[in-house]
């Protein structure tokens, strides 16, 4: 290896170097941690070093480590990232994201890959599914890209285009999806009575306004004779955690709504239920789906820990995780998740997801035909309730 490129691996290495460093501040210090961290440097070192000796073609040393300290932060899980400079002054910016978007929550396996679509959006118009593959955005590949960089390349401004190339199940042919950017004007919470005294409730989003809104509906209800209600959570991903446990405040009383964790127990957060919560005291039953996730997962787990709902449908996605900005030499940083929510009770929710009580699953849709009529969920639902009067 030439000394320039030795120079070079050296230079373009130092931000591993810094995430080990980063590594070892967020956790455990100890001597027989601090050994095996440096056993899988030197490790990667030799690595590097046959790779640039004996590798058929010459390897660019820049290239070759920037897909390394990517693939090291990938690993962790989808949501954390290796970020470029530019994309660090965006975030240091503080400037907002452009107001138009396609209405698609992401996450990451091998592609990315749709976790929902938000109800009246230009993806749910264009019938795009949970666990639709996104294979390229604009053209450009989502191989190697991070689900912070795909989430930021689906906004702009509204009335702008783009275009997905989507995979579904084991198509061999992908589709080419062009959507039209559109700003959420829609409403969060939709209802309407169904027979039996049940009120039916969907939940689009868990943004700023929904727990008014979720109070309002609830009452509607309940003036037109429903004495139980049926809250759809089905593919409901987007919003902020903070909605998630305010709208779970509507329905507790009392205990613990959830607690968030760091890597340390001492950093643990206990959020507790406060006094005049619990006004909405109708029994509850929710319909979830894979792409429930995020704060829908956390209004979901505080009703089922206190005994407020039973849940039908499938199981959650798990997706409950916290990212932060940790900055790296050369300007570059990491999308790094620090903490997670979990359950009342301590146990995790993030990557196990939250079983229901009654399973069953939605159906398989081929691309371009439109669902069955027949909606399995809400009818096993209906029944589920009807049977805990």
């Amino acid at each position: 290896m030439s000394l320039k490129t030795r120079l070079s691996v050296l230079l373009i290495s130092t931000p591993v170097l810094a995430f080990v460093l980063v590594g070892g501040l967020l956790g455990n210090t100890s001597a027989a941690g601090s050994d095996e961290r440096f056993q899988h440097l030197r490790a990667f070192n030799d690595v590097i070093n046959l790779i640039m000796e004996s590798y058929v073609t010459e390897v660019n040393p820049s290239h070759a480590m920037e897909g390394a300290i990517r693939g090291l932060a990938e690993s962790l899980d989808p949501d954390s990232a290796y970020l470029s400079a530019s994309q660090v002054r965006e975030i240091e910016s503080g400037d907002a994201l452009p107001a138009g978007d396609v209405g698609l929550e992401i996450t990451r396996q091998y592609y990315l890959r749709v976790i929902a679509a938000r109800d009246g959006s230009p993806a749910a118009k264009a019938g795009l599914r949970t666990l639709d593959y996104i294979r390229a955005i604009d053209g450009k590949p989502t191989r190697d890209m991070s689900v912070f960089e795909g989430s930021r390349l689906l906004r702009g401004e509204p009335g702008t285009k783009v275009t997905l190339t989507i995979i579904r199940g084991n198509a061999a042919e992908p589709h080419e999806v062009p959507l039209v950017r559109e700003e959420f004007a829609g409403p969060l919470v939709t209802s309407r009575t169904l027979e039996n005294g049940l009120g039916y409730v969907r939940v689009v989003a868990f943004r700023q306004g929904v727990n008014d809104e979720l109070r309002r509906h609830a009452a509607t209800l309940a003036s037109k004779g429903a004495t139980r209600l049926l809250i759809d959570v089905r593919g409901t991903a987007e919003g902020e955690y903070e909605q998630g446990i305010g709208a779970a405040r509507l329905f507790v009383k009392s205990g613990t709504l959830a607690r968030k964790a760091a890597r340390t127990e001492e950093a643990q957060e206990s959020i507790d239920a406060r006094p005049g919560d619990g006004a909405i005291a109708l029994p509850v039953t929710l319909l979830t789906t894979t792409g429930t996730a995020g704060p829908a997962e956390l209004f979901v787990s505080a009703l089922d820990a206190h005994g407020r709902a039973d849940i039908v449908g499938e199981r959650t996605l798990g997706r409950t995780g916290v990212q932060k900005l940790v900055k790296l030499p050369e300007r570059r940083g990491l999308w790094l998740t620090y903490a997670r929510y979990l359950r009342p009770d301590g146990e995790p929710i993030h990557g196990r997801g939250l079983q229901p009580d009654v399973a069953v699953s939605e159906p398989t849709v081929e691309f371009g035909t439109m669902p069955l009529q027949k909606d399995a969920i809400l009818e096993a639902a209906v029944a589920r309730a009807n049977d805990g009067r």
